[in-house]
């Protein structure tokens, strides 16, 4: 779909990547064939987000809430982020992708920390579509360690308790540099936010799909941006 058809383009896109259980079960496959799909649409949608002149868009590909799955799934998922970290980190240089990542990273296998700083550094000067990937993520958690920071800073007298504004909180998140989402999509028709961005979501528009994430392609992508720009943003003014 060509950028001028819409009215307005997003600048931050953030998903909610739901359903690839769902998707594996439904076909009568292992929930590892749903996550292998998973990958194949995030990547179609990184595409379609670079064409189109997003500038950031942010995945949640693995919560903090996730680490209390079966062990087995959880070592399948971070085999297979180390498989596609090899697999596209090429591709995704050469089309001017830089990749961040956010969440307690510090919980992640060494191998997959590794990867994910070594792909963080060789994409550090792309500028043409920064994708985020929330891995080890947890909104609650993002809160209480910036609360924490800001507290330390205050018990050693490096700022007094009236310094502390939304700017400050924000500026103790683990990405204080990314913009707001401008629109959040959750895919498999669930419709929460499931801990991920809520502080960042205060005015983000919100877009729910019956659609399983493995099925969400080019056509639907089209019509969460759709949906989007045919809606007045008022930021709680007239």
């Amino acid at each position: 779909m060509p950028k001028n058809f819409y009215d307005k383009i997003p600048t931050h896109v953030a998903i909610i990547m739901d359903g690839n259980g769902r998707w594996a079960s439904k076909k009568g496959l292992p929930r590892v064939k749903g996550h292998e799909a998973g990958i194949d649409a995030a990547k179609k949608v990184i595409n379609i987000a670079g064409e189109l002149g997003i500038k950031y868009l942010t995945l949640f590909a693995f919560s903090i809430e996730n680490w209390g799955r079966p062990q087995d799934e959880v070592s399948y998922l971070f085999s297979l982020f180390d498989k596609a970290i090899s697999l596209y980190s090429d591709e995704l240089i050469e089309k001017g992708v830089r990749v961040k990542f956010m969440g307690a990273l510090s919980l992640l296998p060494e191998n997959i920390q590794q990867g994910i700083a070594a792909l963080s550094s060789e994409t550090a000067n792309n500028d043409k579509l920064t994708l985020v990937i929330a891995l080890s993520y947890g909104s609650r958690q993002e809160i209480v360690d910036a609360t924490k920071a800001i507290a330390l800073e205050v018990s050693q007298g490096q700022i007094s308790i009236d310094d502390i504004t939304i700017d400050t909180f924000r500026q103790h998140l683990y990405l204080p540099e990314l913009p707001d989402p401008d629109l959040i999509i959750r895919t498999s028709g669930e419709k929460r936010f499931s801990n991920f961005l809520l502080f960042q979501s205060a005015y983000s528009e919100l877009y729910f799909t019956p659609v399983l994430w493995p099925d969400f392609d080019e056509n639907e992508f089209d019509k969460a941006l759709l949906d989007y720009s045919n809606r007045k943003r008022k930021f709680g003014k007239l």
